[in-house]
């Protein structure tokens, strides 16, 4: 998977898995990583897939409607791939945190709904319910931020508190963060992220 990875200061802080949204690359969320924690490492992955040339990191058959077969094939060459990565950069494979934003973080949310101990936390702004109708691993002691807007267009209120609801049920701890700016990702959801980091880790 084409990437970037940035050493942390020191091999005690986490290293970040960096997802864009619809139509970015590995450069688009490097500023936010750098806002949250500047000392972390970072492993900031570019989507495989293509959609009218612009990278996604699965596909959708419509606006909010999932390709839930590629989804699920592409989770997992991305939960291959962070075993890869962490074996070549060596870095810690158990202290992972994932930041995504859109279609960036409903890949970060399929991980979580489908590997247990794939990631130690995860930051997600503006994700939607990946896919319904799964038994989740047992996600205790994995802190989840939501970051999301009461007037999102694309990810209804609704889609992040069954989000919240489906991660509280499997053991996760959930904190949501409204905002009403649409699905834009402002810098009061960052400085809202950023404290929430600083309090968990």
């Amino acid at each position: 998977m084409k990437h970037l990875f940035k050493e942390g200061v020191s091999p005690s802080k986490p290293t970040f898995l960096l997802l864009h949204g619809t139509g970015g690359n590995e450069q688009d969320l490097l500023p936010l990583a750098q806002m949250i924690d500047p000392e972390a490492a970072v492993l900031s992955v570019r989507g495989n897939i293509l959609e009218n040339g612009m990278p996604r990191f699965f596909r959708r058959l419509a606006e909010g409607v999932f390709d839930e077969q590629n989804l699920e094939e592409e989770t997992k060459k991305l939960a291959d791939f962070i075993d890869e990565a962490a074996a070549e950069y060596g870095f810690d494979r158990s202290n992972v945190i994932a930041i995504g934003y859109s279609n960036g973080a409903n890949i970060a949310g399929s991980l979580l709904f489908r590997y247990q101990n794939v990631l130690k936390g995860a930051i997600l702004h503006h994700p939607m319910v990946p896919v319904r109708g799964l038994s989740l691993p047992d996600l205790k002691q994995v802190p989840v931020f939501i970051g999301a807007g009461e007037n999102d267009p694309i990810c209804p209120a609704e889609e992040s508190k069954e989000l919240k609801e489906l991660l509280e049920s499997a053991g996760a701890e959930v904190e949501i963060d409204w905002g009403q700016n649409g699905h834009s990702l402002t810098q009061s959801e960052i400085e809202a992220a950023r404290h929430w980091y600083m309090k968990k880790f």
